[in-house]
């Protein structure tokens, strides 16, 4: 079933199209990967899709609730959670702070009971408190909890910007380029972290550039080029694409790549 249906998606930048008609089906649970060139439109693509930029025209429904034009903490309360290209954690927070802050959504605390500091905050902070380390545990940190995030790794940090996002218990979780920057052993510890997200319930989003692990992970493949959709299907029928392999290598290193191929076939 479609959990997450985008229709005629579009967004320009004054003279650029940024992004140009795109339609997406996304099924509920699974992992649906977004590939494409630099400058295809990538980031644009999951910035409408979180809320972060209005598009200009088009639709984004999730479970059939219209989102497109809702302001992103609106796209946040409906179920959408994200992570960024460029890590946007709270540096001078410790990792249990950081990922505590995207408890927010689900804490109820009145202005009064916040100065008042009341038996009820005490105990939704207590929760907060729990479900954070259990989900710094889930993605690999336990043992970071006190550690302030400006002290830590940049591989962990990319786990810790998940886990925050995880925090919002959301029913679609956008990934920006979540390997990128890491090397081969974090990167499949990330590859390891969605597929146990995605086998727990999570509908994930992933743009990457990374393709042994997209190919990896992934139950449907889109590739974006120019803004457009360029192909979509399964991850091994959209990695032989010609088209697929020429917007990656170019004309003639998609006409070499294809040649390699048959010899070895």
């Amino acid at each position: 079933m479609t959990l997450l249906s985008v229709s005629g998606l579009a967004k320009s930048f004054g003279g650029l199209r940024a992004v140009d008609g795109v339609d997406l089906a996304i099924s509920r649970g699974s992992v649906h990967s977004i590939i494409g060139p630099n400058g295809a439109g990538k980031t644009c693509l999951i910035n409408m899709l979180s809320g972060v930029y209005r598009p200009d025209a088009g639709s984004i429904k999730l479970d059939g609730r219209e989102l497109a034009g809702e302001p992103a903490h609106g796209f946040a309360a409906a179920g959408i959670a994200r992570t960024f290209q460029n890590l946007q954690v709270f540096f001078n927070m410790t990792a249990l702070e950081n990922v505590m802050t995207g408890r927010h959504l689900h804490e109820r605390c009145s202005l009064a009971a916040a100065l008042l500091r009341t038996r009820a905050l005490a105990r939704a902070e207590a929760a907060s408190r729990k479900a954070a380390r259990e989900l710094l545990r889930a993605v690999g940190l336990a043992g970071w909890e006190d550690t302030p995030a400006d002290a830590m790794p940049y591989g962990a940090l990319k786990r810790l910007e998940i886990a925050r996002a995880l925090a919002a218990e959301p029913r679609v979780l956008l990934l920006d380029e979540p390997a990128a920057g890491l090397n081969a052993t974090e990167a499949r510890e990330i590859d390891e972290l969605i597929q146990r997200v995605a086998a727990a319930g999570t509908t994930i989003v992933l743009v990457e550039h990374n393709m042994a692990l997209v190919m990896e992970v992934s139950d449907h493949v889109f590739v974006l080029d120019h803004g457009r959709k360029l192909a979509e299907g399964a991850p091994g029928d959209v990695a032989r694409d010609p088209r697929v392999v020429e917007a990656y290598l170019g004309a003639e290193g998609g006409a070499a790549a294809q040649q390699q191929e048959a010899e070895h076939a």
